[in-house]
């Protein structure tokens, strides 16, 4: 099976200039308090026992001490020690003396006491039963990790045993979802037949005849040059035997239970509302994604507010234009007379770099500091394209592996496609890749707010980062800026879609209609969107609820500010402290707008 696991073009581009580059808070620590050294104790510890109970975490954020590991987080051991952790860290910070601390230590105090708290919240549903899904499962992503592709390192020697034991622990972690899944089926709290459907494909896609021909066997096709004959020899043979003995009986007898035990016990319903305990679970699930308190009748009424305000400003774009006809038309008439698309994955590369040419000069006018860690820009593996959009892989800290934006080429040799402007601004300069490698940086950070997130505020970010093209030397292009709008459309109709779909009784097909008649988004990208909304209720409703909150944050400062607003400023203080829950984010910027006003 012919698959494309490794970047055609390999193009590594270090951003900004030495002058820039690095955080804005690298001189030394002040004198720090005793409650404020408490405090600090209490941060390592509780970090370090996460690093330990999520081996996977660790490896991905550069900490190579757990890479042997893989831990059965969905098994009732595993969850009862997650609770553990979260109420003893919990117990420890209400102890703190908080008028002791000073006002940043009192901002990570208040951001994991409230972290911490929705973990406890999130443990009250049964989201164990539910570990098979078409993106962000295990089983999923594990042959990413195992191919080479992923944040596993297959350096050494060691590196290749660590990653055998790993895949001893993927055969019990498969063996404890297929347990939960059949309590799942008793309890009736089953996932929807269309993401089993979805699932499945890729599933089958890991069973081979040729241990070879496995994308578990990609590291040995790549074994590193220093290793001696032996060595090569032994690891062959190593992962032969544990692709043919672990790896494929273990997919073999996933998808066999999917197939023809679990398949036909999913349920016809789409609405996580339908589960049992499902509204009280939607409704957690709003709060969490969004950092708010926003409730989904709010969230789907400010969704349609939203999709008015957008239309208008692209009808705006059509008058402009003095084109005469409907929306639909006027973008069919833009990407007509657009520059030609591209027909192969070599070549949409190639126009995803020279966007990044043209971003880079102007990164110094909206920013005092931008990160070291450079990018590269690939294309979705085969196995997964089909049900994986476009997404930022990030870079790990200790620099041994970059940031990977990924686009997903589909079909682009009979479908061609341009490279989107908006698409890069928001995955990596200055959207994701920006922020999460910037907050990386930060090394003064508690680690467990340099390595965190919240996804209103990472994808908050980078929709907003999408406006800042035309400062950026972007959106000369008719067409480049209708996508532009389009693209934010695409977002404000998220918040209507997914509350239509899991709390108002929409179908499949009924949201489909509505993405595909607001956004001009075809029958196949609509299908692939909703089936993740479908799959990840609520995620989706965080970056136009995020992008809104930075914005009139934005909004806020500039008109208190007049004449001392600085753009670069602004950015620099958003982004410092890394990602925060919007509230949290909202108070913190409130006092840097005072402080700049005195």
């Amino acid at each position: 099976m012919k698959r494309n696991l490794v970047l055609l073009i390999l193009v590594i581009f270090q951003i900004g200039c030495a002058t820039l580059q690095g955080g804005p808070h690298e001189q030394a620590p002040p004198v720090v308090s005793a409650e404020s050294r408490r405090l600090g104790e209490i941060f390592e510890r509780y970090f370090e026992a996460y690093l330990e109970l999520f081996p996977l975490f660790a490896t991905q954020i550069g900490d190579h001490r757990f890479d042997d590991r893989l831990a059965i987080n969905i098994s009732a051991d595993h969850r009862a020690r997650q609770r553990k952790l979260y109420r003893e860290t919990l117990d420890r910070l209400s102890a703190i003396k908080i008028d002791d601390l000073t006002v940043r230590e009192r901002l990570y105090h208040e951001t994991l006491v409230r972290a911490l708290r929705r973990r406890e919240e999130a443990a009250k549903f049964p989201g164990y039963l539910l570990p098979v899904r078409q993106l962000g499962s295990l089983p999923i992503e594990f042959p990413l990790l195992g191919s080479g592709s992923g944040s596993h390192p297959f350096k050494t020697v060691a590196d290749y045993e660590n990653f055998l034991k790993r895949i001893d622990g993927f055969e019990a972690w498969v063996e404890t979802a297929i347990a939960n899944m059949r309590e799942g089926i008793q309890r009736q709290i089953v996932q929807p037949r269309v993401v089993i459907e979805r699932t499945l494909p890729q599933l089958e896609a890991m069973v081979v005849k040729d241990a070879k021909d496995s994308l578990f066997y990609q590291p040995i096709k790549r074994l590193p040059g220093q290793f001696t004959d032996a060595e090569r020899d032994r690891l062959a043979a190593a992962y032969t035997d544990a692709i043919e003995r672990k790896i494929l009986p273990t997919y073999r007898k996933l998808v066999t239970f999917i197939r023809d035990e679990y398949l036909s016990r999913t349920r016809d319903t789409i609405a996580w509302s339908e589960l049992p305990g499902g509204h009280a679970w939607y409704d957690y699930l709003v709060r969490n994604q969004t950092t708010t308190d926003l409730t989904p009748d709010e969230i789907f009424l400010l969704g349609t507010d939203e999709i008015a305000r957008i239309k208008q400003e692209m009808e705006r774009v059509k008058e402009r234009s003095n084109f005469q006809g409907t929306l639909a038309e006027f973008s069919r008439h833009l990407s007509k007379t657009a520059p030609r698309p591209f027909a192969s994955r070599e070549n949409l590369i190639e126009g995803y770099e020279a966007i990044r040419q043209t971003v880079t000069p102007h990164l110094s006018q909206l920013f005092g500091y931008v990160p070291r860690a450079p990018f590269e820009v690939r294309t979705i593996e085969e196995f997964r394209e089909r049900s994986a959009p476009s997404q930022y892989w990030s870079a790990s800290p200790d620099g041994s592996r970059p940031g990977i934006f990924y686009v997903n080429a589909s079909g682009i040799e009979k479908n061609p496609r341009r490279a989107s402007e908006s698409l890069f601004l928001h995955e990596a300069v200055p959207g994701h890749h920006f922020q999460i490698s910037l907050q990386q940086e930060q090394k003064e950070l508690p680690r467990f707010q340099r390595f965190g997130g919240y996804t209103a505020f990472v994808e908050g970010w980078a929709l907003y980062a999408e406006s800042l093209g035309g400062e950026l030397g972007l959106y000369k292009e008719p067409d480049q800026y209708f996508s532009r709008l389009n693209s934010e459309l695409f977002r404000a109709v998220r918040l209507v879609v997914d509350v239509g779909l899991h709390r108002k009784g929409w179908s499949r097909e009924q949201a489909m209609r509505f993405m595909m008649d607001t956004t001009m988004t075809g029958e196949s990208g609509a299908a692939l969107e909703i089936d993740r909304y479908i799959a990840n209720p609520a995620q989706a409703l965080a970056y136009k609820i995020g992008q809104l909150k930075i914005s009139a944050i934005r909004a806020k400062a500039e008109k208190a500010l007049g004449s001392k607003f600085d753009m670069r400023a602004f950015h620099d203080e958003l982004l410092k402290d890394g990602a925060l829950p919007l509230n949290i984010l909202e108070t913190k910027m409130d006092r840097w707008i005072e402080q700049v006003r005195r």
